[in-house]
């Protein structure tokens, strides 16, 4: 026989493994079961803290918080499931952050739109949105807007939501003349946020994967201890019902048609180009699945964000994004989809717990959204400050974000500062057509909407 061929041979007569191994390729990716499962939970245990946190924005908005705390578990594991199965690839999927603090602070709160009909606007960026995946629109878009800019919105979004975590520990407080100076410090509730914030920072520092589910954790059971957080009722209990935002955002579809519900529709569309396609290129990166700096059936990953945010929006929470925590998923050894089914299964098992939301009070989410901030204002480091043209447009965006306490309003000025500062330089013809239409688009925002 031909010595050739006898590897080839050998290799035939190796066991394929069961159906789940072969489904997922784990010979392909070289993994196994136990790897995979490792990597599932460390994604979740990464990404867990969104239950609460989530639950506790959206419940600022007035949306009843057991029936959030549902929708935000039951959409982050059926998201999973659907990256899972159809793209194949070990990436966590929920509610993200930064869009439910737009919808929270600056729809509900900030412009008065009613939650029911702010839900109906995310299911109508959803379905735009999984269109224009699905047709390949997405990436032209995506390609027009300078990097500077989708840095710029990123960080301007990290800044945002620190700013809230900074008023809801007390460290930061309004002002009658300066507007904001320094909270009392000393208050029991501000020592436990900054406790709280000190032992998440030092688990990050030391490379602890679920440093913020962890420091939630921590924070909690010093405030038990100390009196400041009342003891839960109880840990484990039935699900609590959905019917409270199930279906919301359908009866509500008809009030979409408010001008004012454009400018969310156009934002959540334009947040969630950034954070669903960035998400994915950086997990794709660190686990090697790039080709050629190509990412293989990223049609179907794309996909599968933009179906969770309309399942999302249905189901009663702000649009879902793919999640950076994947990342330390990926570092424990998760390659496959596998993974992320292991990921939906520990959401789900955790719907289970909703009494403990009794013990997680702002001092205890305030933490989680200071050190998101911090994650999210490493874009700060890829802007090209030493170039104006991009450095200005880019500092608007930030800026305006925390300071008008909109995430709508930062990313119209800088859009609008950007084509005007290029046509100044004389540089008009290195603006992107879909530029100067939105150009057009933020400068009727401001003269009618705001």
């Amino acid at each position: 026989m031909n010595s050739n061929l006898e590897p080839q041979i050998q290799k035939n007569k190796e066991p394929k493994g069961n159906k789940i191994e072969q489904y997922f390729g784990f010979r392909e990716r070289n993994t196994n079961f136990k790897r995979e499962t490792i990597g599932g939970v460390t994604t979740f245990m990464a990404m867990s803290y969104i239950l609460f946190v989530n639950t506790a924005i959206l419940s600022d908005a007035g949306m009843d918080d057991g029936a959030v705390f549902v929708a935000t578990g039951l959409t982050a594991a059926i998201s999973c499931i659907i990256m899972a199965l159809w793209a194949n690839y070990p990436i966590g999927l929920a509610p993200g952050m930064g869009l439910n603090a737009f919808f929270a602070y600056t729809i509900v709160i900030g412009m008065g739109v009613p939650w029911e009909t702010a839900l109906a606007g995310m299911l109508v960026a959803g379905l735009i949105f999984l269109v224009m995946t699905l047709t390949g629109l997405r990436e032209k878009v995506l390609n027009a807007i300078p990097p500077q800019l989708k840095e710029a919105t990123v960080a301007g979004i990290g800044l945002f939501i620190a700013f809230i975590g900074l008023q809801n520990a007390g460290i930061v407080a309004a002002d009658g003349e300066t507007l904001l100076t320094l909270g009392v410090l000393t208050d029991p509730t501000t020592v436990l946020a900054m406790f709280g914030f000190v032992v998440t920072a030092v688990m990050m520092v030391r490379g602890v994967h679920a440093a913020i589910f962890f420091g939630m954790v921590i924070t909690a059971t010093a405030g038990i201890i100390t009196g400041l957080i009342p003891l839960p009722s109880q840990v484990v209990s039935s699900v609590p019902s959905l019917a409270p935002t199930f279906g919301a955002a359908i009866t509500h579809l008809p009030n979409v048609l408010e001008p004012e519900i454009f400018t969310v529709v156009f934002t959540v569309l334009f947040v969630n180009f950034f954070d669903a396609t960035g998400t994915l290129i950086a997990i794709a990166k660190k686990a090697g699945f790039l080709k050629n700096n190509h990412l293989p059936r990223a049609k179907q990953a794309l996909g599968a964000d933009a179906i969770a945010s309309v399942l999302g929006s249905i189901l009663g929470t702000s649009n879902t994004n793919s999640y950076i925590d994947s990342a330390a998923g990926v570092a424990a050894g998760a390659r496959t989809g596998f993974a992320s089914v292991v990921t939906a299964g520990c959401f789900l098992l955790f719907l289970f717990l909703s009494p403990l939301l009794e013990v997680v009070t702002e001092s205890v989410t305030a933490p989680a959204l200071i050190i998101v901030g911090v994650l999210m204002a490493s874009s700060l480091g890829s802007i090209k400050w030493g170039d104006m043209e991009y450095a200005i447009p880019a500092f608007v965006t930030i800026i305006a974000m925390p300071l008008t306490y909109s995430i709508a309003n930062g990313i119209a000025l800088g859009f609008i500062s950007y084509p005007i500062l290029k046509i100044v330089k004389g540089a008009y013809k290195e603006i992107h057509p879909i530029m100067y239409f939105l150009l057009v688009i933020f400068i009727v925002y401001f003269i009618w909407l705001v």
